[in-house]
This record gives C-alpha cells, sequence and structure tokens, in this order.
C-alpha cells in the first residue's frame, strides 16, 4: 500500500510509522519506487508515486522501516536534443538518499543508450541495470550526541591539516586491520593523539560523500582513489564504513570535537560521476537530465563543461539550488561538521557563463542563518573560460591560495626578483584579501596538497614520476629542486639538506600570516615516490607511511609542534587584521616593519635588487615584545644585525631551521649583536626590552 504523503522533506524520511517518499524531477511522467531485498540482488515490489506536487512526485509507504533498500525508475521522454534522457529501464540513485549499499558493477546496462550503436547516445537501450546499481537505503538518524560541542576556533587561530580518511590510516600499526581507512579508524585513539598533540585545529577530509570509480580506471586495475566523482551528497561513501550506520561517521566526528579538533569536508557540487552525453544514467540524469545539468542553448545535447569532467550541475535551478544547500546543512545539522572546501568553487558562482560574485549560490550560501558561520573555503577556479578568480570571492570566504605555494617554493629554491612578492604572502596576500573588510584569514596559505607532490617530494624530485598513472598526467612545472639527487639518496649531505628544505617550508608556512594548510604525513616526510597526481592510486603509493616516524624524519615531528607551539603562544604571528606597516599605541615600534641584514629599515631601492635573497620581518607584538623573522635563501650564511626598535635590547632565538633539534634554553643576543643565520635558513626571535 502506498499513500499520498507529502512532497517535503525530499528524500526518504522516516517517521516511526512508515516513510515518506519524495522526488523532484520537473520533467517526468511517471516514477517508479522499488524494494530490493537484504542482499540487493532481487526486486521485490515496484509502486507508482502516487503525487506530484509543485514539481514533487511523492509517496507514503505504511510498513516501510530503516535498513530497506529502494531506489527509482523515472519515466519520461528520451529526447537528448532536447535535454530528456529518460530510460525507465534503468534503476536511479535517490539524490538525497542518506546512505547507499554497494558499489556501482560495470556494465554497458547503465547507459541511457546502446554503447557502440551508431546513432550513439541518440540510441535507446532497453537493458536493466538493477543488479549492478548501488542502492540508497532508508536510514534512522538518531544518534547520542552527548554533550558534543563545535570547537568553533576563530579563523585566526585556525590550523588546517588535510586527509584522505582511507590513506591515512591504512599502514598505521596501531590501527587494528578491519578499522584502517574507515571513519572508526580515524577515531581511533593512537591517530586522535597524534593529531592532538600536533596541534592542528582542523582536519579537512578529502571527498566522503559517496562516489564512483570511473570505468576506464577500473578495467585498468585503479579506483578513484581521491574521490572528486561525487554520485551521492547526502551519503558516506560505503568503502569508508565498517557497516552502514551513521554512527561510525558521527563517532568519529564527536571524538575529534573532543579534542578540539573541527571536522571540514572537502565538497564537490559542480559536477557529477555521470559525465558528459556518452557517461551512464545512474541518478541525475535519468531522473532530470534538462533540470539538474547545465546543457548548451541551442544543443540540448550537450553540456557546458567548466570542471573538465563532462558536466556542471545546474545551480540556476532552484531546486538545484536547493539540493546543494539541503546537503550542506545535513552535513552541518545533521552530522556536526564544522566547514567545508568546495571544489572548483568558479563554477558554482557562475551566471551565465562568468564568474558572478552576488552568484545565487554565493549569496544563498551568505545569508544562510547556519551555513553563514561555518568555515566556507573555495577553490576559487576551474577549468572554464576566466575560471582563475583567486581573490574575487565574497567577504565570508577563504580561498586556497595557490599564489602563495608558488612564491614559497620558488624563493626556497633561489628564485631571484621574489623579495616583493613573498613580503606580501608571508603577512597576508593584502594584494588579493584586503577590500570589502577581508582578512589575512582569507588566504588559506600551503605548499603542498594532495594534487602535487608531497613535502618530500618537493626537495626529491625535479620532476613527476608518474610511470603508475594509466597515462602521462599530473603538472610540469612544480617549483621542486632534487637538492643533487633525482629520487631517494644515500648521500648523508644531500639527505641533511632535504630535511633542512623541509623545516624551511613548513616554517614559512607555519608563521606566515593567514590560515596555514598541512598535508597530512608531511610532519613526517611522507612520499609518493615522485608522484604528483596520484589520483587512481589506492595503495601503498598514497596511503601513509607511519613508519617514517620512527626514522630520520622523527625530529621533523616535532619541530613541527613547536612551530605550532610558537604560533599559537604569539598572537602577532595570527593577527586578525593587515599589518598596517605604522606605529603601535604606546610603543616606539610599527606593527610591521622590514629590515636589513644591517639592521636597518628596507629602502626602496632595497626592493629592487634582483639578486636579494634575504628578507627581515620586525613584527611589533606589544610594548614590551617585538618578533623578528629573517628568511635566508642563498647557499652562504649572511651575518644579521639584530635590529634596535622599541625598546628592545634582547633577542632570544625561538625557531631556527639550520637547527633540527632546537630545544630550550634558547640562544639570546643583545642590541647589535651580529647573528649568523646560514645558508638556506630561517630563523625567529623574540625582542624584550
Amino acid at each position: 500500500m502506498i499513500l499520498p504523503g507529502n512532497p517535503h522533506p525530499l528524500g526518504a524520511t522516516w517517521d516511526g510509522k512508515g516513510v515518506n517518499f519524495a522526488l523532484f524531477s520537473a520533467n517526468a511522467e511517471r516514477v517508479e519506487l522499488c524494494f530490493f531485498d537484504a542482499r540487493a540482488r532481487r526486486e521485490l515490489r515496484r509502486m507508482a508515486l502516487p503525487e506530484y506536487t509543485n514539481q514533487v512526485w511523492h509517496g507514503y509507504v505504511p510498513d516501510a522501516e530503516p535498513g530497506m533498500l529502494y531506489g527509482y525508475r523515472v519515466y519520461g521522454p528520451y529526447d537528448p536534443p532536447r535535454g530528456h534522457r529518460f530510460n525507465g529501464n534503468k534503476l536511479l540513485i535517490d539524490p538525497y538518499a542518506k546512505a547507499l549499499s554497494g558499489t556501482l558493477r560495470w556494465s554497458d546496462a547503465h547507459y541511457g543508450y546502446r554503447v557502440g550503436a551508431p546513432r550513439a547516445d541518440l540510441s535507446f537501450d532497453r537493458r536493466d541495470n538493477a543488479s549492478g546499481v548501488p542502492k540508497s537505503v532508508i536510514v534512522d538518524t538518531a544518534f547520542t550526541w552527548s554533550d558534543d560541542a563545535r570547537p568553533a576556533h576563530p579563523w585566526y587561530e585556525t590550523i588546517v591539516y588535510e586527509l584522505h580518511v582511507r590513506g591515512y590510516t591504512m599502514r598505521h600499526p596501531d590501527v587494528p586491520p578491519g578499522m584502517r581507512g574507515t571513519f572508526t579508524g580515524l577515531c581511533s585513539p593512537a591517530v586522535v593523539e597524534h593529531l592532538r598533540s600536533l596541534g592542528v585545529s582542523a582536519v579537512e577530509l578529502l571527498p566522503i560523500h559517496a562516489a564512483v570509480d570511473d570505468r576506464w580506471l577500473v578495467q585498468a586495475g585503479l579506483r578513484n582513489y581521491w574521490q572528486y566523482n561525487t554520485i551521492g551528497f547526502f551519503a558516506p561513501e560505503p568503502r569508508y564504513m565498517r557497516g552502514r550506520a551513521l554512527g561510525e561517521f558521527k563517532t568519529m566526528v564527536n571524538r575529534l570535537h573532543d579534542v578540539g579538533i573541527e571536522v571540514i569536508l572537502d565538497v564537490v557540487y559542480n559536477h557529477t560521476a555521470e559525465g558528459n552525453e556518452l557517461g551512464p544514467t545512474l541518478s541525475f540524469r535519468g531522473i532530470d537530465n534538462a533540470s539538474y545539468y547545465r546543457l548548451v542553448p541551442g544543443d540540448e545535447r550537450r553540456y557546458l563543461d567548466f570542471t573538465g569532467c563532462g558536466n556542471s550541475l545546474n545551480l540556476h535551478h532552484p531546486f538545484v539550488l536547493k539540493f546543494v544547500l539541503d546537503s550542506l546543512r545535513y552535513w552541518a545539522q545533521e552530522m556536526h561538521v564544522d566547514g567545508f572546501r568546495f571544489d572548483l568553487a568558479t563554477t558554482l558562482a557562475r551566471e551565465r557563463y562568468d564568474f558572478d560574485p552576488f552568484s545565487g549560490f554565493l549569496d544563498a550560501a551568505r545569508q544562510d542563518p547556519l551555513l553563514s558561520t561555518m568555515k566556507l573555503i573555495v577553490e576559487p577556479w576551474d577549468v572554464g573560460e576566466r575560471g582563475y578568480q583567486l581573490g574575487n570571492f565574497p567577504p565570508g570566504w577563504a580561498e586556497w591560495n595557490d599564489k602563495y605555494r608558488d612564491c614559497v617554493r620558488r624563493f626556497w629554491i633561489g628564485h631571484g626578483r621574489l623579495i616583493p612578492e613573498l613580503a606580501t604572502r608571508i603577512t597576508g596576500s593584502s594584494d588579493l584579501f584586503q577590500r570589502d573588510g577581508r582578512s589575512p584569514w582569507a588566504s588559506i596559505n600551503y605548499v603542498t596538497a594532495h594534487d602535487g607532490f608531497t613535502l618530500r617530494d618537493l626537495v626529491s624530485y625535479n620532476g613527476r614520476h608518474n610511470d603508475a598513472n594509466p597515462a602521462l598526467d599530473g603538472v610540469e612545472t612544480n617549483w621542486s629542486w632534487n637538492c643533487g639527487v633525482e629520487g631517494p639518496a644515500n648521500d648523508p649531505a644531500i639527505r641533511a639538506l632535504r630535511l633542512h628544505q623541509m623545516r624551511n617550508l613548513l616554517a614559512t608556512l607555519l608563521l606566515s600570516q593567514g590560515v596555514p594548510m598541512v598535508m597530512a604525513g608531511d610532519e613526517f616526510g611522507r612520499t609518493q615516490r615522485g608522484n604528483n597526481n596520484a589520483y587512481c592510486q589506492d595503495n601503498e603509493i598514497s596511503w601513509v607511511d607511519w613508519e617514517l616516524c620512527a626514522g630520520e624524519a622523527a625530529e621533523l615531528v616535532e619541530f613541527v609542534r613547536r612551530l605550532i607551539v610558537v604560533r599559537r603562544a604569539y598572537p602577532a604571528l595570527r593577527r586578525p587584521h593587515f599589518f598596517r606597516g605604522l606605529p603601535l599605541p604606546d610603543a616606539d615600534l610599527k606593527d610591521a616593519g622590514w629590515i636589513r641584514p644591517d639592521g636597518r629599515e628596507m629602502e626602496a631601492s632595497d626592493w629592487q635588487r634582483t639578486d636579494a635573497h634575504v628578507l627581515g620581518l620586525l613584527i611589533g607584538g606589544d610594548a614590551r615584545r617585538g618578533l623578528l623573522l629573517l628568511l635566508n635563501a642563498h647557499a652562504d650564511k649572511i651575518p644579521f644585525t639584530l635590529p634596535s626598535a622599541g625598546g628592545l635590547t634582547i633577542w632570544r632565538t625561538l625557531i631556527d631551521t639550520a637547527r633540527p633539534r632546537f630545544t630550550d634554553p634558547a640562544e639570546a643576543f643583545r642590541l647589535g649583536s651580529a647573528f649568523t643565520l646560514r645558508g638556506r635558513s630561517l630563523a625567529l626571535f623574540e625582542g624584550m626590552p
């Protein structure tokens, strides 16, 4: 029996007595709800949704309950030139499904057209694909959160740690084998303790929404490891779960919150796993292709593709915009996550064709009472025309700053003409973000991320080594330096230089204004063997090797911990506002000043030197303290006269990358002393009266 039910909320909603089903489709002619047995192999019954209200098909099934598996068959015109691709032979995933059962088993039956037919996608396929498609699961969302409280760290106190749920624990010796690669493994005591002791304030998880492994990757024996191929925007990826209970994800969030760590999700709302017109029909395409996707005006058979993935979601449609916002609110309200990082966010902000900082999506998120209070991070580009929009997103959004990454990398391998830009980047990139009340925290600073070299590979390879990938891919320009030998080296001098360069890069990152993002495993020198595009490597190339913690890089972990302790101890290193170069109140000291090696303030001519590889930054902390940051990318040591300013007469060393085992008591230097800044080194001093 099926009753009329209600058009809201969308999805399958259990009320304790039965389940309400509601599915948006503006152009469908009929929708059938299909139930399956517990093994997802046999269709048990099929019933038509009886009501259609304001473009929503809906019905209520009194005897349905959590754990049951279901899918939809949606009927309507199959007319690709007009944008319609309905095919009732295909079982479709509910876009609002809170959980999925099973993984996609590829076959030609998943395509709405006859694969290989002369008319390509203009042909029609009548095969049933139900046996190989994941089934949607009715869930009970109840969970005892106890006294869970969001850490709610201010942006300027945030330190982000980017990690992959599966790869982070697959090789962890203290995570039980059955828990490795799962949400449960990520919140195991050993992992949580490492994160806590490191001092990071937030983990940014690579996509955890249910996704699809591309057919061509599966045929090559590989997987879409990074998971930027979403098919279920409300459902956790099944391979990261030990069972079907949503409590696994919630428990992970709860335990991370217990130690003050926020959870940020990397989300992919710019496209789906269904690809272009030759892609499969798994969900959105078969439910209402013309509404869910951006199609080429006048040739609705084709898709507008700003993502390089075959399609772009149509956030101009009110129900599609609602779908994205509902998904975000679900993860925020029901799953207690603390923020989102939006992949290829320029696509989300395109009105018609061009980027618009006042687009419907950006405006809707900014005015939302919940979402506007969360940490919202964008990747400020896509692959479409005028897709690079760094610095152009509106207030309230933080942005991945690849200009920071490239500048810092180039500086430490000795490129010239960088001092003016480096000064801007380490002080928050005011050239990009100092407008409309934005703050330094709008800049998400990073030197490495999942896409590219790891930190160790950055100092070990001059070029990419992606032989394990299906084709030559990954960017050619990495601004890397192998320190004399390509790949692994036995020479102690080269190994020492590489560790020194890693300390330089990490220290620059964690002592810069803005929000630092560290990639998981960089704190102990993880390697991908020179692969700078390991998107398809679900194996030891990508998995974090925890044995490195006990090797020569063990001291690097302690160095990172010290950097974070210092960053947290000195508010001047994480200012909520940009420097102005003006004297501090009641102090003969500017908030920031630029210092030459002779201890004097830099002049205009100093900024124009093409051979300059040294920079000094004097930061005013308060009336009684200051900080001095020195950077030397020269291979040779530089004597640096410690400056006289604001009554500061004693300088105490806090950080020196030339000293890997830096311990207290620190060295102290009196006014006018010359400090020898070693070649390729960074040092930080605290100045006191």
